[in-house]
């Protein structure tokens, strides 16, 4: 396919410009001396131009584009945000780009799916994607992206869509959904309802690298959860931390591990498989056969 003469010169321009800068060492991103290797995630797309310099931030600064949000993307690791600010040639179309770099396919998927919703409209891009009026958030490796057109009307979802595949174009490294995920049973999983958790799992403070996904299954709503343990002494530790944590509750060990009877879980069923523990909660009373059912499911996936 030939290639027009405007859009080499386009880019030669482009590539110019980031020698120019990195040569330099001038402040193009206000931040730091070097230029950000996420700006060359920032895609060229015919008609689109830079309405602004695209604008770094980092865990110090974040609050300063994100206030009042910041904290979360704090909590998942974030390393560094690029935004970039489009606009279409003659129109008032404009579009905005955000580019999380969480450190890890793991820390991406733990934001993204904090704010994703099971409704959305997914779509197929980079790891996982959702489309919704003007918005297009997707994980690419350990990317998380953000895009968002403004007064683009019916031409929005191309818009979006063609930006993000570009996107995608510039990583190196596409990575996956975590692979602990296809742990979870399938039998009665709420699509799209997976989690992670880094830290503070089930509000311990010791409980780390915690997976939670929604169920449903005769009529009951509940969760099951996985907490990946550094080594199986880590797994152990926090197995006994929590056991310790609800010792004024009723606690019983059982032939698939312990079953505890919280307040606010009802009844919660846990076991330790290597480096792993596995568990069920918000099994209301008379259902607790679908808790040991889940239990022993999950117990399988890990021993297969």
């Amino acid at each position: 396919m030939r290639v027009s003469k405007h859009k080499r010169l386009q880019s030669a321009f482009f590539c110019f410009i980031l020698l120019t800068l990195a040569l330099s060492g001038e402040g193009f991103l206000g931040e730091k001396e070097d230029v950000s290797p996420l700006l060359s995630l920032l895609p060229q797309v015919e008609a689109w131009n830079f309405s602004e310099a695209p604008q770094d931030y980092f865990p110090q600064s974040l609050f300063e584009y994100i206030n009042g949000a910041a904290e979360i993307y704090l909590a998942y690791d974030f390393q560094e945000l690029i935004v970039g600010q489009y606009k279409r040639k003659s129109s008032e179309k404009s579009l905005s780009i955000e580019i999380y770099d969480m450190g890890n396919e793991k820390n991406s998927f733990g934001i993204y799916s904090a704010e994703r919703f099971i409704d959305n409209t997914f779509i197929p891009i980079g790891n996982q994607g959702y489309l919704e009026e003007e918005t297009l958030n997707f994980i690419v490796g350990k990317y998380y992206i953000k895009l968002l057109c403004f007064d683009c009307g019916e031409e929005a979802d191309a818009f979006l869509k063609l930006f993000s595949a570009e996107i995608v174009k510039g990583v190196k490294d596409e990575g996956n959904l975590p692979p602990i995920l296809g742990f979870f049973p399938d039998e009665g999983l709420i699509q799209n309802s997976e989690k992670f958790f880094l830290r503070n799992f089930m509000g311990y403070s010791f409980l780390h690298n915690g997976y939670l996904a929604d169920y449903r299954y005769k009529g009951l709503e509940f969760d099951c959860f996985l907490i990946e343990g550094e080594s199986v002494e880590d797994a152990q530790t926090m197995l006994k931390q929590y056991l310790k944590a609800k010792k004024e509750q009723i606690v019983q060990e059982t032939s698939i591990g312990y079953r505890v009877k919280d307040r606010y879980y009802h009844n919660i069923y846990l076991m330790r498989v290597d480096n792993y523990i596995c568990g069920v909660k918000k099994i209301k009373e008379g259902f607790e056969e679908v808790g040991e059912r889940y239990m022993r499911k999950l117990i399988k996936s890990f021993k297969k």
